[in-house]
């Protein structure tokens, strides 16, 4: 039995695997509230309370993972291989970064899990990027090898904020003057939409109807912005919508071009797949692809959304199997 987990900040999502000839079978899945548990060891001891015994095991966790240890970027625990080991009692557990797990599961979604906003010419042999926007911002990779994939990690969503044009340049601004540094994240993200909807009414006094701003003003203002923005139209919500998906295309763009992902950018996270229909209008691959004599090249690259939520378990349970190398599997999307 392989335990698979993702935590984040907002939810921590466990699960069982088994080993089947055909690969893992999901056993069971269990979701928690991270905020409400005082840290992972109180959520295993609830999801492994009826004496399961764990043969191996892979966490991963949202931030960066420094000599088998985490503090989490956007929640208040600290996370320890050795000490899951003991927990677990096993030899096989390894703590990794969430966008290194979600990266592990990439070769074995099947086509039923992901939608192709640009198709592409997928280098069967090439690297891959994975680009995962929801609480916060994560990036990860897959390098390609003769023997399969190797996933690795990276905090690149906490790199600088690149403004293109002047009105990019007076969102730096304005959330300059609310954060100080202002990184990537710091635009795409669940609270990067709230931001530039704020930037966009209080800066440039894009106008919203009167019941539509109420409800961006209340308890889950991202979810409206993503309602409203959808429906189109010429309001702060649609605006934010359009300003969003072009920046997502600009760093998608940007990290085909750091990784030389030939093999294709995946875009993970639970935002892609709420704004899907926004991200196929046409600024997420116009941003993606002006990369001046880059173009071309992108071009190219892939560009797939995730749909499967459970993708960073299924991720997590075969970086576990495979000890951190993936096979490559024998079926081809291509």
């Amino acid at each position: 039995m392989i335990l698979a987990g993702d935590v984040g900040g907002t939810k921590t999502n466990l699960a069982l695997y088994r080993r089947e000839a055909g690969g893992l079978l999901l056993d069971r899945k269990a979701t928690y509230r991270s905020r409400e548990h005082s840290g992972l060891d109180a959520i295993l001891r609830d999801f492994l309370k009826e004496g399961t015994v764990v043969g191996q095991a892979c966490i991963g966790v949202a931030g960066p993972v420094v000599g088998g240890r985490c503090r989490l970027t956007n929640l208040d625990w600290e996370v320890d291989e050795g000490s899951l080991r003991r927990f677990l009692g096993v030899r096989e557990a390894f703590l990794v970064n969430d966008l290194q797990a979600t990266a592990s599961a990439v070769p074995f979604l099947p086509a039923s899990t992901l939608s192709v906003i640009q198709e592409g010419e997928a280098d069967p042999r090439g690297n891959m990027a994975v680009l995962s926007a929801g609480t916060g911002l994560g990036e990860g990779f897959l390098i390609g090898s003769g023997a399969g994939y190797i996933p690795l990690a990276s905090e690149g969503g906490h790199v600088d904020f690149a403004p293109r044009d002047e009105r990019e340049m007076r969102l730096q601004t304005f959330l300059r003057a609310r954060y100080g540094r202002v990184s990537v994240e710091r635009v795409l993200s669940g609270t990067g939409l709230h931001d530039i909807h704020r930037y966009l009414r209080e800066a440039e006094s894009v106008p919203e109807d009167q019941d539509v701003a109420a409800e961006v003003d209340g308890l889950d203002p991202q979810q409206a912005i993503v309602r409203h923005g959808l429906a189109g139209g010429r309001g702060a919500c649609a605006e934010t919508l359009r300003i969003f998906c072009s920046l997502y295309g600009a760093e998608a763009g940007n990290l085909a071009l750091q990784y030389l992902a030939t093999g294709g950018v995946y875009l993970g996270g639970g935002i892609a797949p709420a704004i899907l229909p926004a991200l196929l209008r046409g600024e997420f691959l116009a941003s993606f692809r002006d990369k001046g004599r880059m173009a071309g090249l992108l071009s190219r690259v892939p560009v797939i959304v995730i749909l499967d939520p459970a993708a960073p378990l299924l991720g997590a349970a075969e970086y576990a199997a495979g000890c951190g190398i993936l096979p490559r599997p024998a079926h081809s999307r291509y």
